[in-house]
């Protein structure tokens, strides 16, 4: 039995955030869609489901065109076992995390983020699975007084802190 390793780079949109999960049903597609509209009102958004049996589609839904194409495209090159990915705009991971991680069907969450991000992918001649991920850049130091500061500002800046 061989192993083949790829490295697979995510397209994450100027101004949006994504989500990436495993799954197990195919009733996840219209799950995450309820979710997604009852966590925030603005929420633009797509997503798009590896099914991993049966027919093997990319299944997918959202209320962004664009965002649809763009789930649907990361997917595609994902190809993993019931893999999962929300690419949305006008909310952040953290308006909607607890509605998706209370989807039934959803197994593990492997980021959420809106940095740059790699999924380490393994390949055997059953399928493929997502082994990690690489989600931004490697920690450059430790914060100081001045970027607790920062930090703090930050937050109460963007109204999650007051």
């Amino acid at each position: 039995m061989q192993l083949k390793l790829e490295v697979v780079n995510l397209i994450v949109p100027e101004g949006c955030n994504i989500i990436l999960g495993q799954s197990h049903f195919i009733k996840t597609v219209e799950d995450l869609y309820e979710a997604m509209m009852n966590s925030t009102p603005n929420v633009k958004f797509g997503l798009a489901f590896c099914e991993s049996s049966g027919p093997c589609l990319i299944r997918h839904d959202g209320n962004d065109e664009e965002l649809r194409k763009v789930a649907i495209e990361n997917a595609l090159k994902l190809s993993a076992g019931h893999c999962f990915i929300i690419v949305m705009r006008n909310a952040y991971p953290i308006n909607v995390l607890d509605r998706v991680k209370a989807v039934p069907e959803v197994v593990n969450i492997y980021c959420a983020t809106a940095n740059p991000v790699q999924v380490i992918i393994g390949e055997t001649e059953q399928g493929r699975a997502i082994l990690g991920v690489v989600d931004g850049a490697k920690s450059k130091g430790v914060e100081g007084d001045r970027e607790i500061e920062e930090r703090k500002q930050f937050l109460r800046k963007i109204g999650y802190k007051r």
